[in-house]
């Protein structure tokens, strides 16, 4: 039994491991492990993508989907002893919540597998997805250079812990005091994209948007990263915010075919968690 609650808690392998579980998936390999299994999911109603892929991946590979709203975990009982009664007929715990000190006090005391399904400091899963899909189309997505245009929010840090255990290298585009710790920081897109295979993105808050008006992702700014760079924002994205119109229409764009594998990436993270 395993948890997944921050990438940098697993090695490279134990990631080409899961890599190796969603082919297998995608052969109908694990159909049935969840027959008879019953999954507890904690998440917030606005959680679309996530939701979505964890309960059809559930469904599919034979289990039963029990949903609760995030705040249920947010009431005066101790986690300690929610997780208690959990462990009598849970037989794996899927959590999304702001709070990831509090998944880890879950998986303290839960005797199944809890899977961090994002926190407002990382989304591992997210990232296990977008690796998986780059390793379908690049030679070696660990010797790409990889460019982060955002803020120092959730989905910039899930980068640096995956760029932390599998070793690619990861720069930051963004405006002043938004830059994340212990990453080379650029404050103009012209500069920051030159030599850069993969650029990544992430939706954002309005009050940053005059604060980055010189970091926006367009095709012309594409044009000037490495021949074969490919975009890659995080959903939502905002036309005409982080990205151009004209950019999401262009070849660059890569996001609705990367996060077609998110269903069976998530199968293969469940049935990882629940083998290894």
């Amino acid at each position: 039994m395993k948890n997944l609650i921050r990438l940098t808690d697993h090695t490279p392998n134990d990631i080409y491991d899961i890599f190796k579980l969603t082919d297998e998936v995608q052969q109908g390999k694990y159909n049935n492990i969840l027959k008879g299994k019953s999954i507890v999911l904690f998440f917030p109603n606005s959680s679309i993508r996530t939701r979505v892929t964890f309960e059809k991946g559930i469904y599919l590979l034979g289990g039963q989907p029990i949903l609760f709203p995030t705040e249920t975990l947010d009431k005066k009982e101790d986690i300690k002893d929610v997780c208690g009664y959990l462990n009598n007929w849970a037989d794996l715990i899927i959590v999304r919540h702001q709070d990831i000190h509090l998944i880890e006090k879950m998986s303290m005391h839960s005797k199944v597998p809890i899977i961090n399904a994002m926190t407002a400091t990382n989304h591992p899963c997210e990232m296990l997805s977008d690796m998986y899909a780059l390793s379908k189309i690049r030679k070696d997505f660990t010797k790409d250079k990889f460019l982060f245009c955002g803020v120092n929010g959730n989905i910039g840090l899930a980068w640096k812990e995956a760029s932390d255990v599998m070793g690619f290298e990861l720069e930051q585009c963004c405006g002043n005091g938004y830059e994340m710790d212990h990453i080379t920081c650029h404050n103009n897109i012209s500069k920051a994209i030159t030599g850069k295979d993969i650029v990544c993105t992430d939706s954002l808050p309005a009050s940053a948007l005059d604060d980055f008006k010189d970091c926006q992702i367009t095709t012309a700014i594409m044009e000037k990263a490495n021949k074969g760079a490919i975009l890659n924002p995080c959903p939502p994205f905002y036309r005409g915010e982080e990205v151009s119109d004209d950019v999401i229409e262009s070849d660059y764009f890569v996001g609705y075919g990367f996060k077609k594998y998110l269903l069976e990436v998530q199968q293969a993270i469940m049935v990882y968690c629940l083998t290894h």
